[in-house]
C-alpha cells in the first residue's frame, strides 16, 4: 500500500433524500477524485475509506475526466491556427524561403492604423488579418502579380 492513500479527503452528505440516496459536497467530491487520480492509489480502498461503493467513484471520476477533457476540447477549438497555407505561383514566380513579417496586434486594432493607399512609385502592400489577431503583411512590385493572387486565394480558401 502507498502512503497517498492514507491522505484521504472527507465527503460530507449534505442531503439524504427520502428513498435513503445521499448527495455529497461537490468540492470534496472534486477532491476525493483527484486523490484517486494521484499515481499508486487504490480507487477501491479509496472507497472503502470514506464509505461509498466502488463503482459510484469510479462514475464520479469519469464524470470527472469527461468534464476536463470537453473543458480542454473548448479552449482547442478557439485557438485558431496561426500560419497560412503556402501557396507556389505559376509563371516561374518563386515564394522566397524567408517567412513573411508577421506580427501579433490587439484583437481590435483601431481603423487609422490601416496603411493609406500608396502612390504607384511604392511597391504595394496586402496587408492580411487572420482570427486569431495574427497580421500578414505583403510587399510586391510590380512584377509579383501571380504572387499576390496566389495569396489572395489561400487567405479567401477558408
Amino acid at each position: 500500500m502507498m502512503d497517498n492513500e492514507c491522505e484521504v479527503p472527507s465527503l460530507r452528505v449534505t442531503r439524504v433524500r427520502s428513498n435513503g440516496k445521499r448527495d455529497f459536497d461537490p468540492r470534496d467530491k472534486r477532491q476525493l477524485v483527484e486523490a484517486c487520480l494521484r499515481p499508486g492509489v487504490s480507487v477501491a480502498g479509496m472507497a472503502l475509506k470514506v464509505g461509498i461503493n466502488t463503482n459510484q467513484l469510479r462514475k464520479w471520476i469519469r464524470l470527472h475526466q469527461a468534464a476536463t477533457e470537453a473543458a480542454a476540447a473548448d479552449s482547442a477549438e478557439l485557438a485558431l491556427p496561426a500560419f497560412v497555407p503556402v501557396v507556389e505561383a505559376s509563371g516561374g514566380t518563386r515564394v522566397p524561403a524567408s517567412p513573411v513579417a508577421l506580427q501579433c496586434l490587439p484583437a481590435q486594432a483601431p481603423a487609422s492604423t490601416q496603411p493609406s493607399v500608396r502612390p504607384s512609385l511604392k511597391p504595394a502592400l496586402l496587408t492580411a488579418r487572420l482570427p486569431n489577431g495574427v497580421t500578414v503583411e505583403l510587399e510586391c512590385g510590380g512584377q509579383d502579380v501571380a504572387l499576390v493572387k496566389a495569396m489572395i486565394e489561400a487567405l479567401g480558401a477558408r
